[in-house]
């Protein structure tokens, strides 16, 4: 999430509480994940296990749970819950209505037909030659192409699955990102595609979606991907582009998939995957699959 104004560290320390370790006229330009984070924007960290990787990331702003050396030429937010901060920090610049306020600062472009029962909330766009069928929700800030084709019951821009387990209770990491949908995508019926917990949940130009498919927040798919249904993808994964993904595909969150990957029916991939076609409950290279098939009933 770019802020937008630039940010000074005394100003967000100040917001927050945090003890700043740097030039209190160090400039801020947003916030972001780990996964997302760019130059200029802050990103939390408050488990020992991730502080070299958010230290060395990108970011030049690190909301912490404890005082370390602070990297040259980045500065540190010393918090006693970097999580409840960095929410403080994304609330404060975002102001999240979740439909109960209707402003409707909504843009439509020529020729597109949207069912009077979709819902849709505050500083949406849509493009040119769009439909929009029954029942589809779309949540604030959501930004969608032209000549896009979403289908019933299908849902843009629900809240990131992201928590933390606090005082035995789960402890929501509030989604200020959106949802942007490319030119010439078509989604099917009954799909969840949820915002960006502070960038964008990409869905590339030309690609189409089958129904009954989740995406997980930041989450970039590339252009012409191909999604049959029933698969779910976690957040902050990158699917390049021309990839098709059969039915009932299961990934994990933060993979990349090749551009030209064909995932088989029951995929489940966990890791990274170079161009290739691969099949399995752990994904293998589909001609190793079958030979190791060919060996094992071989052995009956």
């Amino acid at each position: 999430m770019r802020f937008n104004q630039a940010q000074t560290l005394k100003t967000i320390a100040e917001l927050t509480g945090a003890k700043r370790i740097g030039d209190e006229n160090f400039q801020v330009l947003g916030t972001n994940e780990i996964h997302m984070v760019k130059p200029g924007e802050i990103v939390f960290v408050n488990h020992p296990k991730y502080y070299d990787k958010a230290l060395n990331s990108p970011a030049t702003i690190i909301l912490i749970d404890k005082e370390v050396d602070c990297p040259e030429g980045k500065a540190l937010l010393v918090s006693d819950d970097p999580f409840r901060d960095f929410n403080k920090i994304n609330t404060h610049f975002t102001r999240i209505y979740n439909f109960t306020e209707e402003l409707h600062d909504i843009e439509v472009g020529e020729g597109t037909k949207i069912h009077p029962s979709a819902v849709i909330g505050n500083e949406v766009k849509i493009g040119k030659n769009c439909l929009i069928f029954p029942n589809v929700v779309i949540g604030d800030r959501t930004v969608i192409g032209d000549n896009v084709i979403i289908q019933a019951n299908t849902v843009l821009g629900g809240d990131a699955f992201y928590y933390r387990k606090l005082n035995g209770n789960f402890d929501r990491l509030i989604s200020v990102g959106n949802v942007v949908i490319e030119n010439n995508v078509e989604i099917g019926n009954g799909c969840t595609i949820d915002r960006g917990v502070t960038d964008s949940t990409i869905i590339g130009e030309g690609s189409v979606l089958d129904n009954q498919i989740q995406i997980g927040h930041d989450t970039i798919i590339g252009k012409r991907c191909l999604i049959a249904s029933q698969t779910g993808i976690a957040g902050c994964c990158v699917i390049e582009d021309e990839v098709t993904i059969w039915g009932q595909v299961g990934m994990a969150s933060g993979v990349r998939v090749e551009s030209g990957t064909v995932l088989l029916a029951k995929c489940g991939v966990n890791r990274d995957l170079k161009k290739g076609t691969y099949f399995g409950s752990i994904a293998e290279e589909f001609r190793e699959y079958l030979r190791k098939e060919v060996k094992i009933k071989n052995l009956k």
